[in-house]
């Protein structure tokens, strides 16, 4: 089993840019596809990127296609959101997921195995 811890949230400016880390402990890392996800207030939890186990296959979700950058270190059992160009609809809890369903990688939460506790990013105008 898998534990994931998120930091690198906080407040910004639109046009900003923030870097998520997610660190992994307690499995073997390379073994997980993983994801970053994020629920807004009042909305649902939405896919923003997910990157495969050794990193050849990278997704992303439309809105932030050209902003943000997914990657992952499996030495450092690390995955990080590089996030620039903040808007303030990008506000939301982020949180980063494995998955051993899938190898390379999935836009569907349920897939995900483990989950973080989340890491808040406040974006204003």
């Amino acid at each position: 089993q898998v534990s994931l811890v998120e930091s690198g949230g906080g407040l910004a400016q639109a046009g900003d840019s923030l870097r998520l880390t997610c660190v992994a402990s307690g499995g073997i890392f390379s073994r997980y596809a993983m994801g970053w996800f994020r629920q807004a207030p009042g909305k649902e939890r939405e896919f923003v990127a997910s990157i495969g186990r050794v990193s050849y296959t990278l997704r992303y979700t439309d809105s932030v296609k050209g902003r943000f950058i997914i990657s992952r270190d499996n030495a450092k059992a690390t995955v990080w959101l590089q996030m620039n160009a903040l808007k303030p609809e990008d506000t939301a809890v982020y949180y980063c997921a494995a998955t051993t369903v899938s190898n390379s990688g999935s836009y569907y939460a349920h897939e995900y195995n483990y989950w973080g506790q989340g890491t808040q990013v406040t974006v204003s105008s």
